[in-house]
């Protein structure tokens, strides 16, 4: 198996680690958070240390590709950023718990993780450095564009777009051929029934914008 490690060592790390561990197909060298200190432990694997060490980790540890286990949308591509600024050359490869489901007509990009009991239908478009939660589903001719997120138990109905860094809540619906515009949060159970436009959080059954939206605002 290759190495490789993971960015990121809080809970959303955890479950990261586990998905790696089940799917069997990377060793875990260790994990990389600036953050910890160097030794300190998350399931048992030490932090080795920060993005700026990853040149010389690359090296020494062999490494053959990289996670960014960091749930919240914007910080997970800043610290990507940074990843590709250190270590140009260390690709990111993807988690895919093997509960998860996939069609073969689905493209997934690079970074994104699939956790247990998450669905992929049809024709879908999954782009880089997504999060597909626990038991979300997102159906078919669907697109997630990158570091968009389904929290677990989301679901979305057929021709669905979630746009870019928008986060969908915990058991959130989404009905056929919704549009979740870019930098949007859905909230924790949610039914959406018309489109969100970008900048906004929206919550209710049905959903309604609430506020506009500062791209960053915590969410998590």
């Amino acid at each position: 198996m290759s190495n490789i490690v993971i960015v990121g060592s809080r809970g959303h790390a955890k479950v990261v680690i586990d998905i790696v561990e089940q799917e069997a197909k990377y060793r875990i060298a260790g994990l990389i958070d600036g953050y910890r200190n160097v030794g300190e432990k998350t399931l048992n694997y030490q932090v080795l240390g920060s993005e700026a060490d990853l040149p010389r980790l690359a090296a020494e540890y062999n490494l053959k590709g990289v996670i960014v286990a960091i749930g919240d949308n914007l910080v997970r591509s800043k610290v990507a950023a940074k990843v590709s600024e250190y270590c140009p050359q260390l690709p990111f490869v993807n988690a895919v718990h093997p509960r998860a489901t996939i069609a073969r007509s689905t493209t997934v990009g690079a970074g994104t993780v699939l956790m247990a009991g998450a669905t992929v239908n049809p024709d879908c478009r999954v782009a880089s450095f997504c999060i597909l939660n626990t038991n979300s589903s997102l159906d078919h001719d669907s697109v997630m564009d990158e570091y968009s997120s389904l929290a677990p138990g989301a679901i979305t109905g057929g021709n669905c777009r979630i746009s870019a860094f928008s986060a969908i809540g915990i058991g959130a619906v989404l009905r056929h051929g919704i549009t979740v515009g870019e930098h949007s949060v859905i909230g924790a159970g949610a039914t959406v029934l018309k489109d969100i436009e970008a900048y906004s959080v929206a919550y209710g059954c049905p959903a309604k914008k609430v506020s506009d939206r500062i791209p960053g605002a915590r969410y998590l």
